[in-house]
C-alpha cells in the first residue's frame, strides 16, 4: 500500500495550514515522503524555521509563514505553489484555534477569534484553491480538519465545536459547488491526539488511555494516514463524508473530566 499511495501522490502539490507542529508537521511528512511537493503554512514564524529544518531534504517545500484566516495570506499560499510548483492539487484545512469558555461568559472576541480561523479561514482557502483548481482543469482534493467534539458536545467549547460541525456542512454543499470540476471535499475529525499542546498535561495520556475503547489515544501518525488516503487518487470518489478518528470514543463519549 505504500508503495502504490506513493506513486499516486508524486508529483502532486499540497498546501498545508497550521503545520509547524503536531498533526499539521506530521501530515507535511508524510506527504513529501510520498512525493508531493508542500507549501507549509504556520503563524509562529519560530515554529514555520523549526519545521523548515525537521523536513529538509525530504522533497520540495516552501514556507509561508503567517496567519491562515486572512485572505492575503491565504492568496500568498496559492500563489507560491503555483509559482514554485506550477499547480494546486491538494489543500488540506489544518488550522484552527480552541479558546474555551463558559458559554454565558464568552467573550465576543474570543468567538470572533475562533469564527475567523476556523470557520472563515477555512471557507476562504477553499474558495481561493478551487478558483485555481478550476482553472487548472485537472480537479483536486479539499480536506478540512473538524473534532469529534463537531459530533459531541464538550464543555467549555461551544464556539469551538460550532465552528468544527461547521466544517462538515461546508464539505458537503461543496459536493454541489466542485464535483463537477473534479475536486472532491472531505472532512477528519480527530479525538484525543498526542502533540505538543495536548502532552503539556502531564495526565493527558492516562486520562485519554482509561476512557478510549482503544485504549489510547491517537498519534499524529494516525491522523496523517487518514488525511494522506482521503487526498490520494485511490480516494477520488469518496467526497462530502467525515470520518472520525478517535479510537472509538464517540461511540461511548465518557467525559475526560
Amino acid at each position: 500500500m505504500q508503495g502504490h499511495l506513493t506513486t499516486r501522490l508524486k508529483g502532486k502539490t499540497a498546501i498545508v495550514t497550521g503545520a509547524g507542529q503536531g498533526i499539521g508537521l506530521e501530515i507535511c511528512r508524510t506527504l513529501l515522503l510520498d512525493g508531493c511537493r508542500v507549501v507549509l503554512n504556520e503563524i509562529d514564524p519560530a515554529l514555520a524555521d523549526a519545521a523548515s529544518d525537521k523536513l529538509a531534504g525530504l522533497g520540495g517545500l516552501e514556507i509561508v509563514p503567517g496567519d491562515a484566516g486572512e485572505a492575503a495570506i491565504i492568496q500568498q499560499m496559492v500563489d507560491t505553489a503555483v509559482k514554485h510548483f506550477g499547480q494546486l492539487d491538494i489543500v488540506i484545512a489544518n488550522a484552527g484555534i480552541t479558546l474555551f469558555g463558559d458559554f454565558l461568559s464568552y467573550p465576543e472576541a474570543d468567538l470572533r477569534r475562533v469564527l475567523d480561523l476556523n470557520a472563515a479561514g477555512t471557507f476562504l482557502l477553499a474558495q481561493a484553491a478551487a478558483r485555481q483548481m478550476v482553472s487548472q482543469g485537472t480537479g483536486g482534493s479539499l480536506l478540512f480538519m473538524s473534532s469529534v467534539v463537531g459530533h459531541q458536545a464538550h464543555k467549555g467549547l461551544a464556539a469551538y465545536a460550532m465552528t468544527k460541525a461547521a466544517l462538515e456542512m461546508l464539505a458537503k454543499n461543496l459536493v454541489i459547488e466542485l464535483s463537477g470540476y473534479g475536486i472532491n471535499v472531505n472532512t477528519i475529525a480527530p479525538g484525543a491526539t498526542l502533540t505538543e499542546r495536548t502532552l503539556e498535561d502531564a495526565n493527558y495520556t492516562a486520562i485519554w488511555s482509561e476512557i478510549t475503547p482503544m485504549r489510547r489515544p491517537a498519534t499524529v501518525g494516525d491522523i496523517a494516514a487518514v488525511a494522506r488516503f482521503l487526498v490520494s487518487d485511490e480516494a477520488r470518489h469518496i467526497t462530502g463524508q467525515s470520518l472520525i478518528i478517535d479510537g472509538g470514543w464517540t461511540s461511548v463519549s465518557p467525559n475526560p473530566y
